[in-house]
């Protein structure tokens, strides 16, 4: 069953334009994206998935430290900084 979704012009405008691009319809544009982006029910789920996997395999039993600075870790690295973990300097200035 197929339904409307209401969006601004503007909205629409661009999401023709990226479906174009890719080669495809708004309608499998919009359907890739939905089922791309997990929910944040799907994200509790992999994490506490990847700590059960932790604490079977390795026998690491994370605490809400060592998220947070996994979470100061990736966020870093997608900033283009270098992880103070990484960095014997200890810099998280982003790379020039």
């Amino acid at each position: 069953m197929d339904t409307t979704i209401k969006v601004d012009a503007v909205v629409r405008d661009r999401l023709a334009t990226i479906a174009r691009e890719r080669g495809m319809t708004v309608r499998d544009l919009v359907a890739e994206l939905s089922n791309g982006t997990p929910t944040a029910a799907e994200l509790r789920e992999r994490a506490a998935s990847a700590a059960r996997y932790l604490r079977s395999r390795i026998g690491v039993d994370l605490d809400g430290d060592d998220v947070s600075a996994g979470e100061d870790f990736w966020r870093d690295v997608e900033s283009g900084a270098v992880p103070t973990t990484l960095d014997p300097a200890g810099s998280d200035e982003p790379r020039a």
